[in-house]
């Protein structure tokens, strides 16, 4: 098994004076390119039985027995592909996201937006044969961050996806439709194309709302090649 190199022309910047934490963090080196080892190519595999009945649920799966977690209920959902557009069947989902009122459950976390005690803010799940994914949550807040003196963070929740090898590694982040504070955020805006951001960006889909319950969002993840979903720091 063999996986195209990134194009690192599609990514952002390591380095945005905009986004002021990548100026001491970003890489200052030269780029090392190495050839992938065999661990790489082929690892790691996950079975099934290691996600629980309740991972997907973020609505439930933190809440005291019955409780919800409070905020509008969302379906997030979509597919995994290659950099061939093939689906990737036995994919981990990783999640994380801040609540409703955009607070996370973190000991550090110094917003002052209360914590929801019914809801814990990660899950995770595993695509089927089609390379598809569902999971249910609440649609999470906006919060402030000090980047500048009034920069916020659009809503978005976290993802990060295990394909058939550590070369098929992601972790980006989704936005929802709509969010004017989508084009206001420097972390976007080290995205430079529109058009790549709004690959970033899941769509309302009514068709899979459940009505009087929770409207849904699609999100499909390319997880490689020219049309790869960008990867969180991969430049």
């Amino acid at each position: 098994m063999s996986f195209p190199p990134r194009d690192l022309d599609w990514h952002p910047p390591t380095i945005d004076l905009a986004y002021k934490s990548t100026t001491y963090r970003g890489p200052k080196h030269k780029r090392l390119q190495l050839p992938p080892t065999a661990s790489e190519l082929s690892g790691p595999v996950f079975a099934r039985d290691m996600i629980g009945p309740d991972d997907a649920n973020l609505i439930e799966n933190f809440a005291a027995s019955g409780e919800t977690a409070i905020g509008p209920r969302i379906i997030v959902h979509g597919q995994v592909r290659d950099e061939e557009g093939r689906p990737v069947p036995n994919a981990l989902i990783e999640v994380w996201q801040a609540n409703a009122g955009g607070r996370y459950r973190h000991s550090k976390e110094a917003y002052l937006a209360p914590l929801d005690p019914n809801f814990g803010g990660c899950g995770r799940c595993m695509t089927n044969a089609e390379g598809r994914y569902e999971f249910w949550t609440i649609q999470p807040g906006p919060y402030p961050w000090p980047n500048g003196p009034n920069d916020w963070r659009p809503a978005h929740i976290h993802v990060s996806v295990f394909g058939h090898s550590f070369a098929q590694r992601l972790i980006t982040q989704l936005y929802f439709e709509g969010d004017p504070m989508i084009w206001l955020c420097p972390i976007v805006g080290t995205i430079t194309s529109k058009a790549a951001v709004e690959t970033l960006v899941a769509q309302l889909d009514m068709d899979r709302t459940v009505p009087f319950d929770a409207r849904a969002y699609a999100f499909n993840i390319t997880l490689r090649g020219p049309d790869q979903t960008f990867f969180e720091g991969a430049a």
